[in-house]
């Protein structure tokens, strides 16, 4: 494609072009392949990659731009400036360089349950899922390879949820009778996710025992993931690869739980918090706060 495409596209503070080279790839400025036809992006950090440039185009922020304009590298290479180098890269694949998505198609392999709510025009569902009684699911919904979705569970629009995820099972939950001997607890509950969640692949969300688990709008859920029966998560938070969320825990808004973290059972963690990479939560975490370690301890101030 024409640079002059891009530049229309994204409408960047500024622009210098040094070249006129069409974009034939994106590509890390870091790698050898990097040539006239590449686009890439810089974070101000990585400032001494930005020497090592013989051509090609670059995103990079006001700051950067500013701090190398008037050095003779500042030729070697087309400059894009915009406010969010990485994100606005990220948009310029989403918009050039990746498929898009073609809703309307389910696989022949595909098994639904007669009472299930939905569009066959406006979802795309890949081989193998499993959708049981009940479900609802509303526009614009992808749905991996092999992955099962439960019966009752509810699933907002623009849902995007990845191969081998079970959404809606039963829970670990278990009391012992008078022998001792330990009898699982029904669920009668269901699994909710609101609009624009995205759930990644070998994911597990478990039904509530009454009530939902309920993550709201934009929560982003990574690989290998397990959120336990009657979780709720707060819009706009991330849960990431590994990371284990027990039973009725409440997670807030804008809050990222890194990868591996456990969060003990009903425990709350606020908006805007962190737990840090490996932690184990034992105790509620305030809004704001970041938490790390085993037991995690709060480290900001």
């Amino acid at each position: 494609m024409k640079i002059e495409e891009i530049i229309e596209f994204i409408q960047p503070i500024e622009v210098s072009l040094v070249q006129s080279d069409e974009i034939l790839k994106v590509d890390s400025i870091d790698n050898i392949s990097f040539n006239k036809n590449s686009l890439g992006w810089c974070s101000d950090k990585n400032r001494a990659l930005i020497d090592t440039i013989q051509g090609g185009t670059i995103l990079i922020s006001a700051d950067l731009n500013d701090s190398i304009k008037e050095l003779p590298i500042s030729s070697n290479f087309n400059r894009i400036i915009v406010q969010n180098p990485r994100y606005t890269f990220a948009e310029i694949l989403r918009e050039f360089f990746v498929k898009k998505v073609e809703f309307g198609k389910i696989h022949s392999s595909v098994v639904i349950d007669s009472s299930v709510k939905y569009n066959p025009a406006t979802c795309l569902i890949a081989p193998n899922v499993v959708i049981e009684e009940d479900v609802v699911i509303s526009d614009f919904v992808a749905i991996g390879a092999n992955t099962v979705i439960k019966a009752g569970t509810v699933i907002g629009e623009n849902v995007k949820i990845g191969s081998n995820c079970t959404i809606g099972g039963v829970g670990f939950g278990y009391e012992p009778n008078e022998e001792g001997v330990y009898e699982l607890i029904p669920h009668v509950g269901n699994v909710v996710l609101s609009d624009r969640v995205e759930i990644g692949n070998n994911t597990c969300i478990d039904r509530a025992v009454m009530g939902s688990t309920f993550l709201d709008t934009e929560v982003k859920v990574d690989n290998l993931v397990h959120i336990a029966h009657g979780v709720q998560i707060g819009a706009n938070s991330l849960v990431i690869a590994n990371a284990m969320i027990a039973g009725s825990v409440k997670i807030g808004k804008n809050s990222w739980i890194s990868p591996s973290a456990s969060i003990r059972q009903k425990l709350e963690i606020g908006d805007n918090a962190l737990v840090g990479l490996g932690s184990v939560v034992v105790k509620n975490v305030n809004d704001k706060d970041i938490v790390a370690g085993v037991p995690a301890k709060k480290i900001n101030n």
